[in-house]
C-alpha cells in the first residue's frame, strides 16, 4: 500500500515507518500536527508530541517526501476512550490534515503511526482513517517496549531525549543525549521505579536526528536550550528547545537500499512542504451521519426465530423461510427483522455482544460484508461493535436460506469491547464494525481467529497444522489483552476445518493444538502466575469452507476471573442423581461418555454432547428399521429413531444441568448440529426438539421452554469432539450462566 506517515519526530513514528518498508508498503508523504505558536514547544496534548517540531521541517528534505502540516486548532476535548466526531476537538485537525493528503495524493491508502500501547491515541487514528476509508498501520502496536528499544537502537535509529518527566531523569543531565547511550540506564529505572523503557507513560520523549530511511541527510542539532517545566524534586520536568541545526549531506550513503520504494512521487514534490489550512466545509457537512435505515418491508416474509429464555443474557436466531435466493436479499431481510426483535425488548445493536454469521457460499462472503457493515455501525454500537464468526455451512440441504444470523444479546450495555482496527504485528486486525473479543459479566467472546500473519494479514503458508498454530497464537495475543490465557482460562473451544483437509491433517491439528496450549501453560506458570486452570472442552465442526479459504477458524471462549476465589469444576466420575427417569431413560455408566463439561459453580456451566452412531445404538437399540449408509459412509436415519436421540439428548443436558444446580432458564445459547449426511430438514428436526422440550415440561412441571425453540439447529458437513471423529449423529453446544 502506498503510506503516509504520521510524523510527531520520536523515534516511534520513525521505526514505525522503517517496519511499513520491511512489511512491503512504500512511503510516499509525511504528515505532522504543529503548535500555532512556532515558539512553543509542548501543547497541553494528550494525542500530539510536539517538543522539536522547529526541526521537522527538514525531514522532508532528508527522506526526500513531501511534508503536509497542519497547525493544531483544536484542543482535547473528548476524553472518553472511544472517539466521537467533535468540534474543535484536536483530532478532527488531523482528520482535515491526512484529507488533504489523500485529496493532493489520491494513490494513498494508508497511514502509518507509531502507536505502542495508548488505546487513546491508537482509537482516534482509527477513528480519522475509517472516515477517510485509509487503512491504519501500527506495526509497533502491543510490542515488548525492552525489546523494540533494543531493535530501534540495533536498526540505526538515532535519537536525542527531548523531555523528561520521570524519577530517575534529570533535565540537565539526560536532556540531549542519544537513546543509545541511556539505553541501559532506563532499563534500570524500569527495574527500580517501573517506568516504560520506551517512554510509554509520558517518562521522555525524543527527537529522530537519523535513521536509515533519511537518505538525503542527517539533523545535526547545533545548540539547544533546556526550558524547566516543573523543578519537583522527585521527577523534575524539561523540555529542550531547540535554537540552532543544519543538515549534514549523506553523499551516496543509501543504509536502507528502498529508494525505489520511497520514490514515487513527482520529481518537483520531493522535499517539498505544504501547510494544510481550514476546508470550506462546516464541521456539520464533514461530519453529517448516512443514513443507514433500509426501508425493508419484512411483514411479507415467513421467519424461523428461536431465543432462549436466559432474560440477562440470551441468544437469538434468525432464519427466512421463504428464502430469495439471493444471498445479500435474504440476509438484508434477516438483519432487518432482527433490528425489530430487538426493538421489541427496547434494545439494539448495541446491546449485541457475539454473532454468529452463517452463510451458503464464501464466494459471496464480500456481498454479505456488503450488507452487514450497513447495519451494524460503529454509530448504532458507541459501546462497541459485536464480535463476529462467520463461516459457510450447508445451508440449502437442509432447507435453511442463503443466510442464517445468530446474535447473543445482553440487556445491560456493560460490556467491554477490544477493536483494533489497526493492522500491526500483535494480532490480526479488525477493519470494519466486528471485534476481536467481547467480555461481558465474565464471559470473553472471542471473534473466531484464522491463521492470519497479523502485519500481513495474509494466510500463513505450511497447511492446516500452520494455521491452527498461528490462529492459536492470534487468541492467545487476544486474550493477554484482558489478562488471562487461552491455556488456563478458556472454557472451551469450537475449531472449525474445512473439509478440504484430510483426515492425517485433522489428526495433526490436534496434536498440535495439545502441545501449543500446554507449552502456553508452562509458560504462564514459569512467568510466576498463578491462577486455576479450565479444562477445556473442545468440538470440532467441518464445513464446506472459511474464508480466504483458510483450513481452521478458532473460536474461543474464555472464563475472566473477577479476583474471587472460584471452585473449577470439569468432567468428573460422579453421576447425576439428582434428575428423575424420563421417556424410560435412566442413568447408565456409558452416559458419561457422551458429554464433556466445565462447571463453575453457581456462575456457569458449559456442556459438550456428543452422540456417535455406536452410541445412537445403545440409546436405541429396539428393532427399529436398520439405517441407510450413504456414499459418505454416514448413516440416514428414519424419523422415529431421530425421535428418540432427540429426547435422549434433552434427557441428558437436563441431568446435567440439574446436577450441577442449573435450570433451562439459566441457558445463554443452546445449538445443535446436525450433519447433513442425515438427510433431514430443519422442518422436520425443530419440531422433534420442541415436543421433546414440551414432554420434559409436562413431566416434570418445569417450565423449559417459550413459545419460540430455545435452541437453534446449525446444518453441518461433521461434528464431533475430536479432530479424528468429526461424525456425530447429534452434537450439542449449551452455555448457561446465573447472574
Amino acid at each position: 500500500m502506498k503510506v503516509v506517515a504520521l510524523v510527531s519526530g520520536g523515534k516511534d513514528s520513525c521505526y514505525a515507518m522503517m517496519k511499513c518498508i520491511q512489511y512491503g508498503h512504500q512511503i510516499v508523504a509525511l504528515a505532522n500536527l504543529m503548535p500555532v505558536d512556532d515558539s512553543v514547544d509542548e501543547l497541553d496534548s494528550y494525542m500530539y508530541q510536539t517538543v522539536g517540531h522547529q526541526i521537522i521541517i527538514k525531514y522532508a528534505e532528508c527522506m526526500g517526501l513531501p511534508l503536509f502540516r497542519r497547525r493544531i486548532q483544536g484542543s482535547s476535548k473528548h476524553l472518553e476512550l472511544g472517539y466521537k466526531r467533535t468540534q474543535g476537538d484536536e483530532v478532527e485537525d488531523m482528520y482535515i490534515l491526512l484529507r488533504e493528503v489523500k485529496r493532493q495524493i489520491p494513490s494513498v491508502t494508508a497511514v502509518c503511526s507509531g502507536a505502542i500501547a495508548s488505546d487513546y491515541q491508537r482509537l482516534r487514528v482509527e477513528s480519522v482513517c475509517s472516515r477517510l476509508g485509509l487503512v491504519s498501520l501500527a506495526y509497533l502496536w502491543k510490542q515488548d517496549q525492552s525489546l523494540l528499544l533494543n531493535e530501534m537502537i540495533a536498526n540505526g535509529i538515532v535519537a536525542v531525549t527531548v523531555k523528561v518527566a520521570a524519577m530517575g531523569l534529570d533535565p540537565a543531565k539526560h536532556l540531549g543525549k542519544e537513546l543509545a547511550s541511556l539505553n541501559a540506564y532506563l532499563h534500570k529505572l524500569k527495574e527500580s521505579y517501573g517506568i516504560n523503557v520506551c517512554g510509554e507513560g509520558g517518562e521522555y520523549e525524543t527527537l529522530t536526528l537519523d535513521c536509515p530511511l533519511f537518505i538525503n541527510a542527517r539533523i545535526v542539532l547545533d545548540k539547544y536550550q533546556v526550558v524547566m517545566h516543573s523543578s519537583d524534586s522527585i521527577a523534575p520536568v524539561g523540555v529542550l528547545h531547540p535554537l540552532a541545526f543544519h543538515l549534514e549531506n549523506k553523499a551516496d550513503d543509501h543504509s536502507l537500499k528502498t529508494q525505489d520504494k520511497i520514490h514515487e512521487i513527482s520529481m518537483q514534490k520531493l522535499g517539498s512542504v505544504f501547510e494544510v489550512h481550514d476546508g470550506l466545509e462546516s464541521f456539520e457537512a464533514i461530519c453529517k451521519p448516512l443514513d443507514c435505515t433500509y426501508p425493508i418491508d419484512v411483514v411479507e416474509h415467513k421467519f424461523n426465530i428461536s431465543r432462549t429464555n436466559n432474560m440477562n443474557t440470551f441468544s437469538m436466531c434468525c432464519w427466512l423461510q421463504d428464502s430469495c435466493n439471493d444471498l445479500q436479499e435474504d440476509l438484508k431481510i434477516i438483519l432487518r427483522k432482527i433490528e425489530l426483535q430487538l426493538a421489541a425488548f427496547d434494545f439494539g445493536w448495541e446491546n449485541v455482544l457475539y454473532i454468529h454469521l452463517y452463510i451458503d457460499d464464501m464466494n459471496k462472503f464480500s456481498e454479505a460484508n456488503e450488507t452487514y457493515v450497513k447495519f451494524i455501525t460503529h454509530e448504532r454500537c458507541p459501546f462497541g461493535v459485536p464480535s463476529r464468526s462467520t463461516v459457510e455451512m450447508p445451508l440449502l440441504e437442509m432447507d435453511f436460506s442463503r443466510a442464517y444470523v445468530e446474535v447473543l444479546v445482553a440487556n445491560n450495555k456493560g460490556k467491554k469491547v477490544l477493536h483494533v482496527q489497526s493492522i500491526s504485528s500483535w494480532a490480526p486486525s479488525c477493519i470494519g464494525p466486528y471485534s476481536q473479543a467481547t467480555l461481558h459479566e465474565g464471559i470473553l467472546h472471542m471473534a473466531g481467529q484464522l491463521g492470519l500473519d497479523p502485519p500481513t494479514m495474509n494466510l500463513c503458508s505450511g497447511g492446516p497444522g500452520v494455521e491452527l498454530e498461528q490462529a492459536l497464537k492470534n487468541s492467545e495475543a487476544v486474550a493477554k489483552s484482558f489478562n488471562c490465557s487461552i491455556s488456563t482460562s478458556a472454557i472451551g473451544f469450537v475449531i472449525y476445518c474445512s473439509k478440504n483437509i484430510t483426515l492425517l491433517e485433522r489428526l495433526d491439528i490436534e496434536k498440535k493444538q495439545e502441545t501449543i496450549l500446554r507449552q502456553m501453560k508452562i509458560a504462564e506458570l514459569q512467568e510466576g502466575k498463578k491462577c486455576k486452570t479450565l479444562e477445556t472442552i473442545f468440538l470440532y465442526v467441518l464445513v464446506p469452507d472459511l474464508p480466504k479459504r483458510a483450513y481452521v477458524e478458532v473460536k474461543p471462549i474464555l472464563y475472566v476471573e473477577d479476583g474471587e476465589d472460584v471452585e473449577i469444576e470439569t468432567i468428573t466420575e460422579r453421576s447425576c442423581s439428582k434428575t428423575s427417569c424420563y421417556w424410560g431413560f435412566k442413568h447408565e455408566s456409558w452416559h458419561d461418555s457422551c458429554f464433556q463439561k466445565c462447571v463453575i459453580p453457581g456462575k456457569l456451566c458449559a456442556i459438550i454432547l456428543s452422540i456417535t452412531s455406536d452410541l445412537a445404538a445403545k440409546i436405541s437399540p429396539e428393532s427399529l428399521p436398520t439405517d441407510t449408509v450413504n456414499n459418505n459412509g454416514q448413516c440416514s436415519l428414519p424419523k422415529s429413531r431421530m425421535e428418540q436421540l432427540s429426547k435422549f439428548c434433552i434427557y441428558l443436558l437436563d441431568k446435567v444441568l440439574i446436577d450441577n444446580d442449573f435450570a433451562w432458564e439459566d441457558i445463554m445459547s443452546l445449538r445443535f448440529y446436525i450433519p447433513v449426511s442425515l438427510q433431514m430438514s430443519v422442518e422436520l428436526i425443530q419440531p422433534m426438539l420442541c415436543n421433546a422440550l414440551f414432554e420434559l415440561s409436562q413431566i416434570s412441571q418445569r417450565e423449559v421452554k417459550n413459545s419460540e425453540p430455545i435452541f437453534n439447529i446449525v446444518p453441518v458437513t461433521g461434528a464431533g469432539r475430536s479432530a479424528s471423529s468429526i461424525d456425530d449423529v447429534v452434537t450439542c453446544e449449551l452455555l448457561a450462566q446465573k447472574y
